[in-house]
């Protein structure tokens, strides 16, 4: 992504036949790192974003109307929700490269695998927990 790579695991338990995640732990090799801290932040906040995604977010219809009208209703990623998140940064000699969202499409697949591995059935629907 950007000229990056990334790759990142799912530390996930099972709590009522449900996806618990207790860490995301991401690998990314930018390039030089011009600055780390940046690249840490952004990772950090894609991941969340795609944590959220693939675990609360869903919006519903009924008669035609979306049924979630603010965010009482709709559910999103909540301090209590957030499980623990790593970045490391690979060093390397390679030109810098960008990251962008680098880190919001990978939480879904990473949570979704871990899940598979733990219970041998995989998440086909998003969002992972009932709304």
């Amino acid at each position: 992504c950007y000229g990056s790579y990334v790759a990142v695991v799912a530390e996930v338990s099972v709590k009522d036949g449900q996806p618990l995640v207790h860490q995301l732990s991401c690998a990314i090799d930018a390039g030089i790192a011009v600055r780390p801290n940046q690249i840490e932040a952004q990772i950090e906040g894609g991941l969340l974003d795609g944590f959220s995604s693939a675990m609360f977010q869903k919006i519903s219809f009924k008669n035609g109307q979306v049924e979630q009208e603010n965010f009482d209703t709709y559910k999103m990623l909540r301090f209590e929700d957030v499980p623990l998140v790593h970045v490391h940064i690979v060093k390397t000699d390679n030109p810098p490269s960008g990251i962008g969202e680098a880190g919001v499409p990978l939480a879904a697949p990473a949570i979704a695998n871990a899940f598979a591995l733990a219970t041998g059935r995989r998440l086909r629907k998003l969002p992972f927990l009932d709304a």
